[in-house]
C-alpha cells in the first residue's frame, strides 16, 4: 500500500488597514507641538507695532472701499438681530478653529494616512506663510478701529478670547492678515473633500463659508484677511502635492494554519 501526501493551500488572509503609510505617532505629536509653539512664540515677537498695526488697519479699510469690496458693517448688523447669535458666532469664532483643524488631522491620521502628510504639510506651509506675514505687516482688525463703525461683539456679547491689546500675553491682537481662521477652514474642507467619495462631501464647504461670515461679523477679520489666506493656501498646495491615487489596502499577515496532511491510499502489493 502506497501513501502520498499533499499540503492544503493556507487560506487567503482578509485584507486589512494599511499602516506602512502612517509615520510615527510620537514623531507626528512632537512635530504637530512644536510647530505649534514656534507659531505662538513667531506671535508673541509681532506684538508691540501698535503704531504701525493701526496704520495698516485704516490702510487695508481704504483700499477695500477703493475695490468696492462688501462692507463688513452689512454683515454684522445681521447679526445684531439678537443676544444668542451673536454669542454663536462668538463661541463658533473661538471654540471651533482648533478642535475642527486637530480632528481633521487625526481622521486623517487614522483614515487616510496615505493624504495625512499631504495635508499636515500644507497646513504647516500656510501657517509659516502667515507668520512672516505677521511678522511684517501687523495688522490691527477692524474691531479695534474707530473709523470702520464696528463693535467688539465679543466684549460686548461673550464669549472672548482676547483681553485688552495693551495687556494680552497670551495672543498677539495685530496679527489679523492673514486670517488663519479661515485659511484652516478652507484647508479641512478641500481635505476632506479630497479623500471622501460621498455625494454630501461638498457640503464641507459650508466650514469656510460659516467661518468667513463669523470672523468678519465680529469684526475679527477683514475680507481682504481671508483673500490672503487663500491665496497663500493655494500657493501652500501647489507646493506639497496632493498624492495621486488614494493607497490601496494591504493585506495584514495573519497566523498561517497548519497544513492538514492529507492520506490518499492506493491499492497495490
Amino acid at each position: 500500500m502506497h501513501a502520498r501526501e499533499e499540503s492544503e493551500e493556507p487560506e487567503p488572509v482578509p485584507p486589512g488597514p494599511r499602516t506602512r503609510d502612517r509615520p510615527p505617532l510620537l514623531r507626528e505629536l512632537l512635530l504637530v507641538a512644536g510647530l505649534f509653539l514656534v507659531y505662538k512664540l513667531g506671535r508673541q515677537l509681532a506684538a508691540g507695532h501698535t503704531a504701525e498695526a493701526y496704520r495698516n488697519g485704516r490702510e487695508v479699510w481704504d483700499l477695500e472701499r477703493a475695490l468696492h469690496l462688501p462692507g463688513e458693517a452689512a454683515v454684522q448688523s445681521s447679526l445684531l438681530h439678537g443676544d444668542t447669535l451673536v454669542q454663536l458666532a462668538n463661541t463658533y469664532y473661538a471654540a471651533v478653529h482648533f478642535p475642527a483643524t486637530a480632528a481633521f488631522l487625526v481622521w486623517l491620521y487614522l483614515r487616510r494616512p496615505g493624504h495625512y502628510v499631504w495635508a499636515r504639510r500644507a497646513l504647516a506651509a500656510v501657517t509659516a506663510a502667515a507668520l512672516v506675514l505677521h511678522l511684517t505687516y501687523p495688522l490691527a482688525p477692524p474691531r479695534l478701529l474707530p473709523a470702520t463703525g464696528l463693535v467688539d461683539t465679543a466684549r460686548l456679547y461673550g464669549p472672548s478670547v482676547y483681553g485688552p491689546p495693551d495687556a494680552d500675553q497670551l495672543s498677539n491682537q495685530f496679527a489679523a492678515m492673514p486670517s488663519l481662521h479661515f485659511g484652516w477652514a478652507l484647508m479641512v474642507a478641500i481635505g476632506l473633500i479630497a479623500v471622501t467619495r460621498s455625494v454630501w462631501r461638498w457640503l464641507w464647504l459650508l466650514h469656510p463659508l460659516v467661518t468667513l461670515l463669523v470672523i468678519v461679523a465680529t469684526a475679527n477679520h477683514f475680507w481682504l484677511d481671508a483673500i490672503a489666506a487663500a491665496a497663500l493656501l493655494g500657493l501652500a498646495l501647489v507646493a506639497v502635492r496632493r498624492p495621486r491615487h488614494a493607497p490601496a489596502p494591504t493585506a495584514v499577515p495573519g497566523p498561517r494554519r497548519p497544513a492538514r496532511r492529507r492520506t490518499l491510499v492506493g491499492a497495490g502489493r
